[in-house]
């Protein structure tokens, strides 16, 4: 048996019941957290208790592509689905029946299977792909999502407009968004010199604290509910500027850190050109490809989603100051607009820049900013 555990959410529901009707869930590493899967679509006509079985069975089926002798833990925030399939509950509807054997066919596949039951405001990353494919039901698409991180596996190529099979149309979003006002640090050494500036923890300069206390000030009356930062000094520091101005608590969130450029730390593009020209020129054609003993853009796109997903729980409808890196900013516009990975090499973020997106619980996002470094000018 496997000593690997992998936690399972899940989530389906219908708008109507019955109604147009979709799931999503995903299987994260029990101990890093890391997503490994993701998976939705939309079943057009059903009800709410069809789609989270639906659901259920297909984070059990990717949890078993992943590792099939793995332990699996599911949270849900049904608790219908969650006593049924504890058997604590009886099942009574036929309708149910086939998808809960169905359920317990795969989960039989697997390592030992245990059911819990979260609020949902813990399951908003399930939550949020199974509202994509109901809206793409309402609109009378079939829609899947389907990212998977699996041995020989590759995910798809950076070149299409994302992992869904149908990219969804926009549609007026509607209640009060979660707003991240997106602030990349301070001028550093490095970036003086466009050096690469990746996990290396490098200060900030003295023009670079300048810039990070005007950027506080143009703050101070945006209304902000929190702040939240990357662990490096140069980030910390940042936020501290804005925390002295605003009164707030600075909270460090990992997944908002900078890529890992490996070997590549602190060279110019150039030098790394002349030491590594084939993995520096597959570097810059292909999002999967990472630095040597660094991290793609791919992967960091992965952390910095879960981290989104965290502020998008904690900080529901507030405005949150996130002080981050060019990359993690650049993978939330991205997200933001739907934009392909290849999309990250034709944007400019300057030093403490300001950028804001508006993030809807039931429609898409909103880029409300960009790259704005008015409050540097003197």
């Amino acid at each position: 048996m496997s000593s690997r555990k992998l936690v399972v959410e899940a989530d389906g529901g219908s708008r109507g019941n019955p109604g147009p009707a979709g799931y999503g869930a995903l299987v994260r590493d029990a101990v890093t957290g890391e997503v490994l899967a993701e998976v939705a679509e939309s079943i057009g006509h059903a009800t709410n208790n069809v789609a989270e079985y639906r659901g259920l069975i297909a984070g059990l089926t990717a949890a078993a592509q992943i590792d099939p002798s793995a332990r699996v833990e599911v949270r849900m925030d049904s608790k219908l689905v969650v006593e049924q399939m504890s058997g604590r509950w009886k099942i009574k509807h036929p309708d149910m029946v086939p998808l809960a054997l169905q359920a317990r066919d795969v989960a039989d596949g697997l390592g030992p299977v245990s059911y819990g039951w979260i609020p949902r405001n813990r399951n908003a990353h399930a939550d949020r792909l199974a509202n994509e494919a109901m809206d793409a039901a309402a609109r009378g698409e079939h829609w899947v999502r389907k990212v998977e991180e699996t041995p020989g596996e590759p995910e798809p190529p950076p070149s299409s407009p994302g992992p869904s099979t149908s990219t969804p149309s926009w549609a007026p979003p509607s209640g009060t968004p979660m707003t991240t006002v997106l602030l990349r640090h301070g001028e550093t050494p490095l970036s003086t010199e466009k050096r690469f500036a990746g996990t290396g923890d490098v200060p900030l300069t003295a023009n670079g604290v300048a810039q990070a206390r005007a950027a506080a000030l143009a703050l101070k009356d945006r209304g902000l509910g929190a702040i939240v930062t990357s662990p490096l000094s140069r980030c910390r520091a940042t936020a501290a500027e804005v925390a002295a101005v605003t009164g707030l608590d600075v909270r460090v969130e990992d997944g908002f850190r900078e890529t890992d450029f490996g070997e590549w730390e602190g060279l110019t593009f150039a030098e790394a050109g002349k030491a590594w020209p084939a993995e520096l020129k597959a570097w810059l054609a292909d999002p999967e490809v990472a630095p040597p003993g660094g991290e793609s853009f791919a992967h960091a796109s992965r952390r910095v989603r879960t981290a989104l997903d965290k502020l998008k729980v904690r900080y529901r409808e507030q405005t949150v100051l996130v002080v981050s890196h060019v990359t993690p900013i650049k993978l939330l516009v991205r997200d933001a607009l739907g934009a392909p990975m290849t999309a990250l090499y034709r944007m400019h973020l300057d030093v403490a820049a300001l950028s804001s997106i508006d993030w809807y619980a039931d429609g898409p996002a909103s880029l409300r900013a960009f790259n704005d470094v008015h409050h540097l000018e003197t």
